[in-house]
């Protein structure tokens, strides 16, 4: 592992593993993918994770640890084998998972480490998906308990979550990013609206949340803080993958929300930031920064 600062304003709590897709093999994972971009964005973000003692675990690490993602809380599991999803690519970019279950990082365990770590994040970003095991949930919820600012990515993969979890994690929230099928999901649980901004009123009033970020696919995004909501109608570019373009409007998002932009500008960069990873093979692309800033953009990009 590289050296490392010793402050991590942001701390990232889940799965790593590998993509499966035809013909690649990419390393990937929300919680790390986000930690990647936001490396890159310089903001230092530390990731708890768990690999396991096996090949694909090793490469992983290596790989990670030669993009500079800080792998110094990954977890060694000796019995459990590290994860895998299989992502077939569908028409209109649409992708499908099958996320091999159970794997190292249905495994994490908690350590005293962790509270001071988070505790002295500004932000703590964690999903649904590692709470499918009872393991990875309960250290969760602990690290819950340290957090500061609690940014939760909601990733609805059937059948890896249900109702109950996704109101106990709403509910431990501050900021929430998902999709549109997501909100749609969501609040259909509650009530019908008619539109998106009276879906995420319910939820900021329903669960207390701060900020809610919605991702529209072609059709951009929205961007509600406090009263106010921002939309941005997105990017055109030409899409090699979806796969992790979401996770890079997040860690934009963050990163933005730490240098305490006004929320136009952050919506703007966290849509141009998504469009430009679609453009791109995987969710962890090899890119400079100034490539994002230089590409050419048109209007309306995907990033769920």
């Amino acid at each position: 592992m590289k050296a490392e600062k010793s402050h991590h304003p942001v701390v990232c709590f889940g799965e790593t593993l590998w993509d499966i897709l035809p013909g690649a093999k990419l390393p990937g994972g929300a919680p790390v993918n986000v930690a990647y971009h936001l490396n890159k964005l310089g903001k230092n973000p530390a990731v708890i994770s768990r690999i396991g003692c096996d090949e694909l675990g090793r490469e992983l690490l290596q790989v990670w640890e030669a993009r500079n993602v800080n792998t110094q809380f990954f977890q060694r599991d000796k019995k459990n084998s590290t994860g895998k999803v299989y992502a077939e690519l569908r028409e209109n970019n649409e992708v499908l998972y099958d996320i091999v279950k159970p794997v190292a990082w249905d495994h994490i365990q908690w350590q005293e480490e962790y509270f001071q770590l988070i505790q002295q994040a500004a932000y703590f970003v964690f999903g649904s998906l590692a709470t499918r095991s009872r393991q990875s949930k309960s250290t969760l919820f602990k690290c819950l308990e340290a957090a500061q600012t609690k940014v939760l990515d909601i990733n609805l993969r059937p059948p890896h979550f249900n109702k109950k979890i996704v109101e106990e994690l709403l509910a431990k929230a501050d900021v929430l990013k998902l999709n549109l099928a997501e909100l749609q999901l969501i609040t259909g649980w509650f009530n019908d609206y008619a539109n998106d901004e009276d879906r995420m009123h319910l939820l900021k009033d329903k669960f207390h949340l701060d900020i809610i970020i919605v991702t529209k696919g072609g059709d951009g995004a929205i961007l509600n803080i406090g009263a106010q909501f921002y939309h941005h109608p997105g990017y055109t570019v030409k899409v090699a993958d979806t796969v992790g373009s979401g996770d890079a409007f997040l860690a934009a998002t963050i990163s933005k929300l730490i240098d305490r932009a006004p929320p136009g500008e952050i919506i703007d960069f966290a849509s141009r930031f998504g469009a430009y990873i679609a453009s791109q093979e995987g969710g962890c692309p090899q890119y400079a920064l100034h490539a994002i800033n230089q590409t050419k953009f048109l209007q309306n990009a995907i990033h769920n």
